[in-house]
């Protein structure tokens, strides 16, 4: 069996993406902050596949030796792991003029620093073994600005560009790198708002679009998976 790792993999589209690898026969390394919500999603996913391997670790990925931690336990208890999928992010709807002074280094250090550590950690083996995929869960926020979301933008546009970084480091031992770039999608950061549902992409087109990209024959990379909303921009 082959192996997953997913960051933030307890709601939206990280749960969706697990489900779907979990569908596909994967193991799974899975990470929350909330360790209640790991135990009640593993035993969601052993019920969609029975001989898969869970790996759930409480971390907060917005701190280096959280990820190393969970980096650690996959690779210990999996072995190689053949799909990294960055994916926990946080949303921070304010201009960069009236940001918190903490803001900075929380929206850095949640939406960057993670991809950064989990490439560092596994990017070596990869080379070593001349295979596996990393998606980066970025953003139309990554190409078009949302100047009510400063910094967001800022560190989302870090992130695709450190994605294009890995590729090009990475193309030549045969080792793929898709940069998933998705407009609004119904996930908790509309917790609370009124929202037409209809108008959303849903976590499980994000899903879809990963596992079809993988699917694809050796010789070939997906860059870039854009998705946007059919009715435009919410």
């Amino acid at each position: 069996m082959k192996n997953a790792l997913i960051t933030g993999a307890t709601r939206g589209m990280g749960r969706a993406i697990a489900i779907t690898f979990a569908k596909e026969g994967f193991n799974l390394a899975i990470c929350s902050r909330n360790e209640a919500e790991l135990d009640t999603f593993k035993t969601e996913l052993l019920g969609i596949n029975a001989n898969a391997n869970i790996v759930t670790v409480k971390a907060d990925v917005s701190k280096k030796e959280d990820i190393q931690a969970f980096a650690k336990a996959a690779e210990e208890t999996l072995g190689f792991i053949d799909v990294v999928v960055n994916n926990a992010g946080i949303y921070q709807p304010t201009s960069i003029l009236d940001d918190d002074d903490d803001v900075f280094q929380k929206l850095l250090n949640t939406n960057l620093l993670p991809a950064y550590e989990l490439y560092r950690y596994f990017g070596k083996s990869l080379i070593r073994e001349r295979k596996g995929h990393i998606f980066n869960i970025c953003s139309s926020a990554s190409i078009d600005v949302v100047t009510n979301a400063g910094m967001y933008s800022v560190t989302k546009f870090g992130l695709l560009g450190l994605n294009n970084v890995m590729r090009l480091e990475l193309q030549q031992y045969g080792v793929k790198v898709t940069a998933v770039i998705p407009g609004s999608t119904l996930t908790s950061s509309w917790d609370g708002v009124a929202v037409d549902g209809a108008k959303f992409i849903m976590p499980n087109d994000i899903a879809s679009a990963i596992v079809n990209a993988y699917r694809m024959s050796p010789g070939a990379n997906v860059d870039q998976i854009t998705i946007k909303p059919v009715f435009g921009q919410l």
